[in-house]
C-alpha cells in the first residue's frame, strides 16, 4: 500500500477513486509521563515519552486507514493528512492522532 501526502504518485496514473478513508488512535498518558514532561517543559529539552506515544499513535492511525483502503480494493492512499490533538483536562490526558486520505487504485 502506497501512502502519500501528495495528490498523486509520480509516474503512476490514478485509475479509480474509491473514497475517503480514515484511521484514529487515542492513547492515554500516565501521571509519571505527565510529571516528567512537566519537568522537561520547565528545564527545557525533549519529552521523549510523549514523542514515543505520538509515534505509536501515528502508526496505529495509518495502519487502520490502510486497512480501510484495502477493504475498498485500493492499492494507494493519496492526499493523506495527519492531525494531532490533546484531549481531556485536569487529571485525564489523552493523545489523539487521526489520519485521513483518499483511497485510490493506481496502475
Amino acid at each position: 500500500m502506497i501512502i502519500t501526502t501528495t495528490d498523486g504518485v509520480e509516474g503512476r496514473r490514478v485509475t479509480q477513486y474509491l473514497g475517503i478513508v480514515s484511521g484514529e488512535a487515542v492513547l492515554g498518558t500516565n501521571i509519571l509521563r505527565d510529571l516528567i514532561a512537566g519537568i522537561t517543559d520547565v528545564i527545557g529539552g525533549r519529552a521523549t515519552g510523549y514523542e514515543e506515544e505520538l509515534r505509536k499513535a501515528k502508526e496505529a492511525a495509518l495502519t487502520e486507514m490502510a486497512e480501510d483502503a484495502r477493504q475498498l480494493g485500493a492499492n494507494a492512499i493519496i492526499g493523506v493528512d495527519l492531525d494531532y490533538e490533546h484531549l481531556g483536562g485536569g487529571n485525564r490526558s489523552m493523545l489523539m492522532v487521526s489520519a485521513n486520505g483518499t483511497a485510490v487504485r493506481i496502475e
